[in-house]
């Protein structure tokens, strides 16, 4: 009997994430990017992998899920022959992490189903995906509040050099654009290569704000700080990337609904990754879905928008084995 017979099928649950932005894309130091993030309840890939005569695949995004199967397959020397069964997904292409997760979810099931504990670091190398971000594959592994250290000159995939707890009586409330989509893939290459150069003093500024205000107000549960630390953050960033999205934030509905919430005294807003899904920080549950309700009555039909509350995710993927019978 071979290695990993006795496992009949690998069920994965991967939560999706926020993407608060890069720290240095200058690298006077030695490393790049540099990114924070937070791991959200409220959407997730879901899906079971079990052995197959051949690679199979059913469900939202089943061709993306086999290509990330058989990349793994080689890379780890395992037979492709399975089958996929994807219940749920991320919303592609939205700044929620749908690429990474399902790649992660895929490769993690099929190394689980052949018996195999693999890294989620070399997972994430096997599906293409950790690029420049290690916030993703943190999220798969810790989930809570995430901070990398960026890519140097021999790294794979950026380390997690900060996790915290986020508190979980906190909500985002999210503002989303289903008529648009964010940059990705070859489109998303080129729009870095053509970024202006990185100010040494704006990357100064984004780690000073981020270590001495936003993680110890995470830590301490300070909301005003660290919604003020996050928009800023938010603010210089979405100014660094203007030139390739048209704005501040990607979506001009998604737009006028954080300049409302920005005149309405609202500090900790922002657009996750290159958008167009937008959000906002409140301190509590209440809030969030009182204002919830006023946005959607104020913009939800006009601009064709969704919103929903999230609540913080301290915990990573989930991922069940189930034993063959014998």
């Amino acid at each position: 009997m071979s290695d990993g017979d006795e496992i009949a099928e690998v069920a994965v649950f991967a939560p999706a994430r926020l993407h608060f932005g890069f720290l240095d894309l200058q690298g006077g130091l030695g490393r790049r990017f540099g990114s924070l993030g937070l791991v959200i309840d409220g959407f997730g890939t879901r899906l079971r992998i079990a052995r197959a005569d051949a690679p199979a695949a059913t469900g939202p995004q089943a061709e993306r899920a086999l290509q990330c199967l058989e990349r793994a397959a080689f890379a780890f020397g395992l037979p492709a022959n399975a089958r996929i069964e994807i219940e749920q997904v991320i919303p592609d292409h939205v700044g929620l992490g749908s690429g990474t997760q399902l790649g992660l979810a895929v490769g993690a099931a099929l190394t689980r189903l052949h018996g195999r504990q693999t890294a989620t670091r070399d997972i994430a190398g096997a599906v293409g995906r950790g690029a420049r971000s290690g916030i993703g594959i943190g999220a798969f592994d810790l989930g809570g509040f995430l901070v990398d250290g960026g890519l140097g000159p021999a790294t794979e995939v950026a380390p997690i050099v900060s996790r915290l707890d986020f508190p979980p009586e906190w909500r985002m409330l999210l503002i989303l654009d289903p008529k648009r989509q964010g940059l990705s893939g070859a489109i998303e290459k080129a729009a870095f290569s053509a970024l202006p150069a990185f100010p040494e003093s704006l990357s100064g500024r984004l780690c000073r704000i981020l270590m001495m205000q936003l993680l110890p107000g995470i830590a301490e549960r300070q909301f005003k700080a660290v919604a003020d630390a996050l928009g800023e953050i938010q603010d210089r960033t979405g100014d660094y990337f203007s030139p390739l999205q048209n704005g501040r934030y990607t979506s001009p509905a998604v737009s006028e609904v954080l300049g409302w919430l920005h005149e309405s005294g609202i500090t900790g807003i922002g657009q996750s990754s290159w958008g167009p899904t937008g959000f906002a920080l409140f301190e509590s549950a209440d809030q969030a879905a009182s204002v919830s309700a006023v946005l959607a009555d104020r913009f939800g039909a006009r601009h064709e928008l969704e919103f929903l509350v999230v609540a913080g995710r301290n915990s990573g993927a989930e991922i069940a084995e189930k034993p063959a019978l014998s």
